[in-house]
């Protein structure tokens, strides 16, 4: 079921408004989406599933908040890794890693789930 309150793309990507959730059995759920090449907004329907009933580039997905964040990886010779918020309690752990390596992440929430 579509949520008025959450962020929804197109299948093909396009930028979606939802303005009602409350509509006929059959498309339940009025928008537009986001016209590629002139930019206008064009008006839609879809059924209460986000599904489009002629074409499927026009599925509604859920847009997930993306999350980014810096993490330190410490390597030891004789153990496994370990994970650290920052570098200066990466650099505090233990004195015998044999590296100490940045990661960037940025992922989708629930990505990997």
């Amino acid at each position: 079921m579509i949520d008025i309150n959450k962020k929804y793309r197109t299948r093909d990507g396009r930028e979606v408004r939802i303005y009602a959730t409350d509509g006929n059995e059959l498309k339940r759920v009025h928008g537009a989406f986001k016209n590629t090449y002139s930019g206008c907004w064009t008006s839609c329907d879809w059924e209460a599933s986000g599904s489009h009933w002629r074409d499927m580039l026009l599925d509604l997905i859920e847009v997930r908040p993306r999350h980014k964040r810096t993490v330190w990886l410490n390597i030891y010779d004789d153990s496994k890794p370990a994970l650290h918020l920052s570098r200066e309690l990466a650099d505090q752990y233990r004195c015998d890693r044999i590296a100490c390596i940045k990661v960037e992440l940025d992922f989708e929430e629930g990505e990997g789930l």
